[in-house]
């Protein structure tokens, strides 16, 4: 009998931490580019890199799940209710983050909304506003509770150890980007994208090195 763990899943792992890895790394670098290109820090991004952020934001969302999913697969049969909750989260995760962006990136272009004195009230990344609220549900509510049921996932080797505590502290990063809405400073949100940016791309560095680490696990038994 085989268990969860099987090269399939081994592949998943390995295969969507580098993809994730590489697509914060250009998500990063796109965002430098585009702020370098303002005038004004007030003034928001542009085209072309306003449309190349969308579409990598919405371009990472599947994978970090299929990473979540192969985590799960991973997982110790005791722990697997823990990893189940860190790939429904991750999912609900998706679903707000690409229903936002895919509705910025379509709809408020569109003719119809131009010059409206609403439109910002819903589209705007600025706060306040409909597409930033549900942005900050999903990135410092459910992303930092699949990370924290991540965590708890791994133990044992030294470099599990280190998984878990930097998906840890990734977690609780972006869960205290919340003091941004309690407080209404957009600028202290700011220690919430270092845990869903910086910190999570070390974690998937440390994760595409412990799935390639990890054989596939095999148990026979009796049929």
């Amino acid at each position: 009998m085989a268990t969860d763990y099987t090269p399939t899943a081994r592949r998943l792992g390995l295969y969507s931490s580098v993809i994730t890895a590489l697509l914060i790394v250009s998500y990063a670098v796109a965002l430098v580019v585009g702020l370098s290109s303002l005038k004004s820090p007030d003034e928001p991004i542009g085209d072309p890199m306003f449309s190349i952020l969308e579409i990598l934001i919405m371009a990472m969302m599947p994978v970090m799940v299929a990473l979540m999913i192969a985590v799960h697969a991973w997982a110790p049969a005791s722990r697997k209710t823990l990893s189940l909750a860190s790939v429904v989260f991750m999912g609900l995760l998706a679903v707000v983050t690409c229903g936002v962006h895919f509705v910025v990136f379509t709809a408020s272009r569109h003719p119809a909304f131009a010059g409206q004195p609403w439109v910002s009230l819903f589209f705007s990344f600025e706060w306040p506003s409909v597409a930033y609220a549900l942005d900050i549900l999903g990135w410092d509510v459910f992303f930092s509770l699949s990370m924290l049921f991540a965590a708890a996932v791994f133990g044992g080797s030294r470099l599990a150890i280190w998984v878990r505590w930097s998906i840890v502290v990734s977690g609780v990063l972006a869960f205290a980007g919340l003091i941004g809405v309690a407080f209404g400073d957009m600028q202290l949100r700011n220690v919430g994208i270092v845990g869903y940016v910086g910190v999570f791309l070390v974690v998937t560095v440390l994760l595409a090195v412990f799935f390639g680490r990890e054989k596939p696990r095999v148990v026979l038994g009796n049929s």
